[in-house]
């Protein structure tokens, strides 16, 4: 039996969210073409195929779209990096990902954006999807430039998008910030169902963020596309508040949406910053680490403001 789409395209599969998400895609589609700079994963889903592409390049990008009814672009790196370290990875890639879809009549782009768009929001604005862009870095402002992409493709060109704007993406929540933030596996997963299996979308933008208690957003505005998150980092609440540092409401790390992010000099690693932050949750792994993809290797090296007396300006 045919299946919702013919051909879906997934940037960045072997990303730890790409390698979330595969087979979910791959139930919706007649073919899953996942995608990396890296090598293929150990083990391929019966109707997926694997392409070792940089889609930072126009060149290797146009093919991968030949047939497809959507694209799935999670392919970046998942870290604030100096602008030009960024700029093929998260700026490039978003720009030839339209491009190609356009040329190749994809119906829509489905992108993870990131709570770095708005980092700079306060946590208790209450945000809904009409808030400013606000990036807390260079890493921020690449996801307002695909946001900003993906409405002038829109309004120009006629390719939908849906744009997730993930927040802490891990198994379980690793620190008291993500008691607001923390967006489970299994609502990421089913996210990216309603993005894909939504009857029309035109542009839109919502928040990747599970059913905390405390969530500092709302997705009322994007409630067209069926979304019902399950989980709630509540569950966490005890063990994480224990093991947090005293309240600051002068640190603006934890003030704003973007926490650490909101802080670093900009082209340092906002990754690290969360791991300093982060204590081990019960009985369970640490090696889950936000953003919103795979840790960075570059990561685990401390940025120069942690090595100073004090994290505020």
């Amino acid at each position: 039996m045919s299946k919702l789409c013919k051909k879906i395209v997934l940037t960045g599969a072997c990303g730890s969210l790409g390698m979330e998400i595969r087979e979910t895609l791959a139930d919706l589609a007649d073919e899953l073409l996942s995608v990396d700079i890296a090598d293929a994963p150990a083990t391929l889903l019966p109707n997926e195929t694997f392409v070792q592409a940089d889609v930072s390049k126009l060149d290797e990008t146009l093919p991968l779209m030949e047939g497809a009814t959507m694209a799935v672009h999670f392919a970046s790196i998942p870290d604030e990096r100096p602008f030009e370290d960024l700029l093929g990875p998260n700026f490039l890639s978003s720009y030839n990902v339209w491009e190609a879809s356009h040329r190749h009549g994809v119906q829509r782009v489905i992108y993870a954006s990131s709570v770095h768009a708005v980092g700079m929001v306060e946590n208790a604005a209450g945000a809904g999807l009409d808030v400013d862009h606000a990036p807390d870095t260079f890493y921020g402002l690449a996801k307002c430039f695909a946001e900003d992409l993906g409405k002038l493709y829109w309004t120009k060109r006629g390719l939908e998008s849906v744009h997730l704007r993930i927040f802490s993406c891990t198994k379980v929540p690793q620190n008291a910030r993500a008691l607001r933030t923390w967006l489970s596996f299994d609502d990421l997963r089913h996210l990216v169902d309603r993005a894909v299996q939504a009857t029309t979308t035109g542009f839109t933008v919502i928040y990747g963020i599970s059913n905390n208690d405390r969530a500092p957003v709302n997705n009322d505005k994007a409630a067209f596309l069926g979304y019902k998150p399950k989980d709630n980092a509540e569950n966490w609440a005890e063990s994480l508040m224990a093991a947090a540092a005293p309240a600051d409401p002068s640190d603006r790390a934890q003030l704003c949406l973007g926490g650490p992010f909101a802080t670093i000099p900009l082209g340092e690693s906002g990754v690290a910053a969360i791991q300093a932050m982060t204590a081990p949750a019960p009985e369970e792994p640490t090696a889950e680490k936000e953003p919103d993809q795979a840790e960075d290797a570059n990561a685990k090296k401390l940025p120069s403001f942690l090595t100073k007396k004090g994290m505020n300006p």
